[in-house]
């Protein structure tokens, strides 16, 4: 967590620096306004103007101090939380997209929104609790001046309090981060919740199941481990205010007894212990938000860490590598294999041959330029996951992607995919379009008609006027996206499977073609075999590998010259 803040930090150090500066310099400006009121109280009236001189002095130095260490320490405080959130989102759009789909989306959001809103509470106290820190410093090194005897007691005293706090902090901490395990199942059941209103209306015992077991059940845990874990600082905190007025209590018991503690000492060392006591309660009551932020920075290094991937240069414009443009004869995929990550745990494996998860491959295909390819297949059978390796979305274990006969390097891969237009049978509806000419406006309003959408939808400032569509609707304008794209390989997951029997015939008989006459090269997948006919080639997946290839053409013929003979 350090080592992730002071990374953070590096470019801020001037201002970090100054605020810690001044921040010390208002705490010991305290401190030594306490003692200028010690020495004021047993002094006479000879030395009062000096002192007045040196109390308006120092209160205007402890003043300073505290504003300007503020102003600093917030504005470090939210640039690391804004540097945070840019690097994270960073670290989520170039990770491996396998690691995007095993991490689940809800895990996702709370950690971009409540790690990151838990690290930001805490840089909000930053600034006092460096001035809380300064100050009971400073109070220490005048106690030690006043009597060296009775600052070892004090000393002794906060270190009592210290272990008893860190013991506190250990069991807090472990009890916060099981409430914010806790905290990713409840994002879970409120996905479920939204998106599942329907059946849950319809369904009284699983909305029973859901509301009683499930949402309330994990509520009530965070509520009890929030609860346990403030108990624990709670107490600590208690103990360390006992022992503040036991000190007290022994330094008056010793007035007279010890060498060198005379009046002006004793009622110095009270005056400095009542003070310390408030900061050191600020330092202590902030140590619950201490202990969510440290669990806060620890899952958000983690899931930096998880998303680390070797494509590090997604996001620098300077640093993409040319496209391959319209140049491309073939793209395939050459003895290729992937294995999804096992569910269960590797020490099922020998008994459970299943438990490696699914396998694709090792297979071959190649994709010749212009050409209208169908994947067709039951459900489940690896169609999606071969798409998948074809784009370069995932890394195959073993086998090559290729262009024109050469391997795509790691650093080709981006360039590569660039050749592609898709929509996944998981798609997602962006609303925005790309900035452009002004043209992209016409061509899209071209494409709403083209597709039946334009008495439902338009374009308004760069946007889509709505996205609140059926199914079907909804994947013709994702495919109004893929159009104004124009990119040379158009690739269609399952486009068909939501249309209405009219559209889908419009689909094959007329989209197709036409795609293909500007020499786009398609790859479908679908189920309807009725319309198989409108691939130049199809080829057939079982259980992860080919094992049908199709031209639809040449049987046709080969048919038609049968009946001839």
């Amino acid at each position: 967590m350090l080592a992730e803040l002071f990374r953070l930090l590096r470019r801020l150090w001037p201002i970090s620096a100054l605020a810690t500066l001044m921040g010390t310099a208002s705490g010991i400006a305290t401190a030594a306004l306490l003692a200028v009121t010690n020495r004021a109280l047993h002094d006479g009236a000879a030395s009062l103007p000096a002192l007045l001189a040196s109390f308006a002095g120092l209160c205007a130095l402890a003043l300073a101090g505290e504003v300007i260490s503020d102003i600093g320490n917030n504005l470090v405080g939210q640039r690391v939380i804004a540097a945070l959130r840019k690097n994270l989102c960073a670290k989520i759009i170039a990770a491996p997209i396998s690691e995007i789909e095993q991490f689940r989306s809800h895990r996702l959001i709370a950690a971009l929104n409540q790690d990151i809103d838990t690290i930001s509470a805490f840089s909000f106290m930053f600034s006092s609790l460096a001035i809380a820190t300064a100050t009971v410093a400073g109070c220490l090194g005048y106690l030690f001046v006043l009597s060296p005897l009775l600052f070892l007691i004090a000393l002794a005293a906060l270190a009592l309090g210290s272990i008893a706090q860190s013991l506190a902090r250990r069991v807090g901490i472990r009890r916060f981060g099981a409430a914010r395990e806790a905290e990713d199942r409840l994002q879970k059941h409120y996905r479920a919740m939204v998106d599942g209103a329907k059946e849950l209306r319809i369904n009284r015992e699983r909305r029973t199941f859901v509301y009683g077991s499930e949402l309330s059940g994990t509520i009530d845990a965070i509520f009890r481990l929030r609860v346990r874990a403030a108990n624990v600082f709670v107490t600590a905190n208690a103990f360390g205010s006992l022992l503040f007025f036991v000190v007290i209590g022994l330094m008056l018991a010793l007035h007279g007894g010890v060498a060198g503690a005379d009046r002006a000492a004793l009622t110095g060392f009270v005056l400095v212990l009542l003070y310390m006591k408030g900061p050191i309660q600020e330092i202590v009551g902030a140590l619950p938000s201490i202990g969510r932020a440290q669990v806060a920075f620890r899952r958000v290094a983690e899931l930096s860490a998880r998303f680390a991937s070797g494509e590090t240069a997604l996001l620098d414009a300077r640093a993409a590598t040319p496209g391959y443009g319209e140049r491309f004869s073939t793209i395939a995929l050459s003895d290729v294999a992937y294995r999804f990550p096992a569910p269960l745990d590797d020490s099922l494996v020998a008994t459970q041959p299943d438990a490696r998860g699914f396998a694709l491959g090792p297979l071959s295909l190649t994709v010749q330029r212009g050409e209208t390819l169908f994947i067709v297949g039951e459900n489940g059978c690896g169609k999606t996951t071969l798409i998948k390796l074809l784009l370069g979305l995932y890394e195959p274990e073993t086998g090559t992607l290729l262009v024109d006969g050469a391997p795509v390097r790691a650093d080709q891969r981006d360039a590569y995919r660039q050749l592609f237009s898709v929509v996944f049978s998981d798609y997602y509806l962006f609303d925005t379009l790309l900035p452009g000419d002004d043209t992209l406006r016409a061509d899209a309003q071209r494409y709403l008609e083209r597709l039946a959408l334009a008495h439902k939808v338009s374009v308004r400032d760069g946007a889509f006027s709505t996205t609140d569509l059926s199914t079907g609707q909804r994947k013709r304008l994702a495919l109004v996206h893929a159009y104004l794209e124009n990119r040379p390989v158009l690739v269609l997951d399952e486009w068909a499977a939501d249309q209405d029997p009219t559209f889908r015939r419009i689909f094959y008989a007329e989209i197709l073609p036409d795609l293909k006459r500007q020499g786009k090269t398609l790859i479908v997948i679908s189920h309807d075999d009725r319309y198989f006919g409108a691939a130049d080639r199809y080829v057939r997946i079982e259980d992860g590998r080919i094992v049908e290839e199709v031209r639809p053409g040449e049987a046709v013929e080969a048919a038609a010259a049968s009946r001839a003979t």
